[in-house]
């Protein structure tokens, strides 16, 4: 079963996440004795505010894929270092015998262009296999294990660049799901820290009322602003 992906549960970047938490807390700090009022004490404060801080150096998604882009460009310089490494030693096949021949085919080269990351591997390792099988009836044309051990040290080059690639992949994906399950968990705390500063000042101070309410847009804010010039 496929596992579901864990959405966000606010609609505004991780930066304003941050930096909504942090000035909440500040906030919630000054009104610290009104707090206690709702057992909402300082401790709690501090482990909120310890979640914000940590949050704040938590790697983001541009970075992540700028790290598995660097993988992939190495991926693909090493799968070209391959393919050149097998087609210079068919050119040397092709040279003893015809390209339409058993021996020739038996390499299974001819569609190298449109093979997957694994299909490039089994294709390398089957060179080296076949090459090393037909070494004595090559070697007129410089096959040798200088030439076949060329293509096996390419071959594991491109195989570790693969695994690193693919690596990569899922340390974004498992990260991207943290950080989506850390910023919920900040955002659920502080829904209940600005929930509680309002119903404070709900009948006492609209100015620090204002102060709790979160804004999930620039444009509620704005809307939020002209009603308050309005009244």
């Amino acid at each position: 079963m496929k596992k579901q992906n864990i959405n966000r549960k606010h609609n505004f970047p991780d930066a304003d996440l941050y930096q909504i938490c942090i000035q909440s807390l500040k906030n919630a700090k000054r009104d610290l004795q009104l707090f206690e009022d709702y057992g909402y004490e300082e401790s709690r404060m501090r482990t909120f505010f310890k979640l914000t801080d940590q949050f704040k150096d938590l790697p983001d998604d541009e970075e992540l894929l700028g790290d598995q882009m660097l993988m992939t460009e190495k991926k693909y310089e090493a799968s070209e270092k391959l393919k050149a490494a097998i087609r210079s030693l068919m050119m040397r096949v092709a040279m003893k015998y015809s390209n339409k021949s058993g021996r020739y085919r038996k390499f299974g080269t001819s569609k190298m262009g449109d093979m997957t990351d694994a299909q490039l591997i089994f294709c390398g390792r089957r060179v080296v296999r076949v090459a090393r099988q037909q070494a004595d009836f090559l070697d007129d044309v410089g096959i040798n294990d200088n030439t076949i051990r060329r293509i096996s040290e390419a071959g594991q080059r491109f195989e570790n660049a693969v695994n690193i690639q693919q690596d990569r992949v899922a340390n974004r994906d498992i990260a991207v799901e943290s950080r989506v399950q850390k910023s919920n968990k900040l955002y659920e705390e502080l829904i209940i820290l600005c929930n509680i500063g309002k119903d404070i000042w709900s009948e006492k101070d609209p100015l620090k009322y204002e102060q709790y309410t979160i804004y999930e847009s620039n444009n509620e804010q704005k809307k939020a602003r002209k009603a308050n010039m309005g009244a």
